[in-house]
């Protein structure tokens, strides 16, 4: 049975993975080939992982949905057709309608390997054709907005796109998708980052007494979609990190004037992904510099602030013991 979330949960997610097999590893290699100057690293792979792109994320789309093999792996055109036409979302919206009408064929012939492939390709190959510019047009424009609203009222805007994305981690949305839909940079993308930052690790914190250091790393490495169960039954637990993002939001943006690229800009400090992409973004910066500034406002100053919210919460009993037990 089909559902909102099978398409804006399990496909978006699956989207993000797509995107991380690629155009992450292959940022992280770019990165790093050009500090060491490694031509292998971002003269060969770099380019590969960008051209991959497209189709990793509609295979890991197709594959989310449950599409038969043959779609899937035809799903791999229909990537290539939708990035080169509509960007990250363009894939998105090819391979959903692609993958639905290519399961609708499956083996229901008895030239299955020539009907489902033929079917999928030409579905979502026309699609990307058709709404694929114009999607890709009204993202980029939204983004547009975004990074130029942002220069613009760096302390207001700073606040809202912190508090937003982080809050979009937290759900079971992937910011990390979200973000490159909007090719999300400059200062809206270290306001973006913070904003995820101050999810994981202010939840990692004020979560230590119910989970201990393994909650810490779960949620401070890995993500604070962990915590959405107890959001459900009790969403004050959401108030502290979120507090948190809408202040360090705009020190990011007006006192740090920290920037970063679309793919790191949603993943705050999901193994650590945020910080290196702020280094990609931000290098004529020092290094040591950069560092320390990245540890204090990604890492230190939204424990500190979390925490600094959580306690008032606590001794008025808006947050309890076992609030936020993660089944880990």
């Amino acid at each position: 049975m089909l559902s909102p979330k099978i398409y804006f949960v399990d496909a978006l997610g699956a989207m993000a993975f797509g995107l991380f097999a690629t155009l992450l590893v292959g940022t992280i290699l770019n990165s790093l080939g050009q500090s060491l100057n490694i031509k292998f690293l971002s003269e060969t792979i770099w380019p590969l992982a960008k051209e991959a792109t497209g189709p990793a994320i509609a295979v890991s789309i197709a594959y989310a949905l449950g599409a038969p093999n043959l779609v899937i792996f035809a799903s791999t055109v229909v990537g290539i057709a939708g990035n080169e036409l509509g960007g990250p979302m363009g894939v998105y919206i090819a391979t959903l309608l692609a993958v639905e009408f290519g399961k609708l064929v499956s083996k229901e012939t008895k030239i299955d390997i020539v009907i489902t492939p033929v079917v999928t390709v030409l579905v979502g190959v026309s699609v990307a054709n058709l709404v694929g510019p114009s999607i890709n047009a009204l993202m980029t424009a939204i983004g547009n907005i975004i990074i130029i609203a942002t220069e613009q009222q760096p302390f207001i805007m700073g606040i809202i796109v912190s508090v937003i994305v982080g809050i979009v981690l937290t759900l079971p949305i992937s910011s990390a998708a979200l973000c490159m839909m909007l090719s999300l940079s400059g200062l809206a993308g270290g306001a973006a980052t913070v904003g995820c930052c101050c999810q994981m690790v202010g939840f990692a914190v004020i979560s230590f007494r119910d989970n201990g250091f393994e909650g810490l790393i779960a949620q401070g490495l890995g993500t604070s979609m962990l915590q959405m169960p107890n959001i459900v039954k009790n969403p004050k637990i959401a108030l502290p990190p979120t507090l948190a993002s809408a202040v360090l939001g705009p020190i990011s943006t007006m006192i740090f004037k920290m920037t970063n690229i679309p793919i790191g800009s949603g993943m705050g400090t999901c193994g650590l992904v945020g910080q290196i992409a702020t280094f990609t973004s931000m290098p004529e910066v020092p290094f040591m510099k950069l560092l320390m500034i990245i540890i204090v406002l990604h890492i230190l100053l939204p424990a500190l602030v979390s925490y600094l919210f959580y306690i008032p919460m606590r001794k008025i009993s808006w947050i309890k013991d076992g609030d936020m037990v993660l089944d880990l």
